[in-house]
């Protein structure tokens, strides 16, 4: 730990991050070790983020974080400028429309038409095909709408391309669900709870699952662990409020 403090006081940013992911991997779940790896790690990033505005600040990589930081911000029409820039420099760069597909998500709200924002995903996709999380977006895009069979094939996508996107799984199954393929369900949904064993969501869905495929005694050791789960995150969210004595 002092060696990774003198390396940043130094500059020495490669001593600094060796030294840092030595005691991540020496001592995992340390509260102070992973304050100081939160604490330095921000500051790299912060050191980064200069060196590319000092050294290309034309380039679209730093205008592209220069508008990650406005979207951050919810000053979405200047980000929304700065995007479509970029665009129209290079059109086939990645990533930039699955950001403006975020931004007319946020302008949409609730409520709103998400069709301007499904074109933005779907373009994304056309130049990068391997882009997991904008498959995902456009599945729960067609889950909001009953849209069963398009949303399947998306989360499918999305689970192959990134198989530990664990969110996949659980919308995948949800959608099998909805749509009725019940055995279909199953899979998806206990590599979800295998992956997130705490989240009442995945046992509730999985528990319904078993239900429907008469396995009546798998569903109730889903409907335990769903109130086990349950109960142990309002404990811990009541403990996490409690006034300090």
């Amino acid at each position: 730990m002092a060696l990774a403090r003198c390396a940043m006081g130094l500059g020495d940013e490669q001593t600094a991050v060796d030294s840092l992911f030595l005691l991540r991997r020496e001592f995992p779940g340390d509260p102070e070790v992973l304050y100081l790896a939160t604490h330095y790690f921000s500051q790299l990033g912060e050191r980064m983020s200069q060196e590319l505005e000092t050294k290309a600040p034309a380039s679209f990589q730093a205008r592209k974080l220069q508008a990650e930081s406005l979207e951050s911000q919810e000053k979405y029409d200047e980000a929304d400028v700065i995007y479509r820039k970029i665009l129209e420099e290079n059109p086939h760069t990645p990533g930039i429309h699955y950001r403006l597909g975020q931004i007319l998500l946020a302008r949409a709200g609730s409520s709103g038409s998400t069709a301007g924002a499904k074109v933005e995903f779907q373009k994304e996709i056309e130049i990068d095909p391997l882009n997991a999380a904008a498959e995902f977006v456009l599945g729960e895009l067609a889950r909001r709408n009953s849209q069963w069979n398009e949303a399947i094939s998306h989360f499918t996508r999305a689970s192959k391309l990134d198989v530990g996107f664990s969110e996949a799984y659980l919308a995948l199954g949800m959608s099998l669900t909805s749509s009725g393929k019940f055995a279909e369900s199953i899979a998806p949904l206990e590599r979800y709870t295998k992956m997130q064993p705490e989240d009442p969501a995945g046992h509730y869905q999985l528990a319904l699952a078993y239900s429907r495929t008469g396995n009546s005694e798998a569903s109730s050791k889903q409907i335990a662990l769903q109130r086990e789960m349950a109960g142990k995150q309002q404990t811990d969210t009541v403990e996490g409020h409690a006034a300090p004595r």
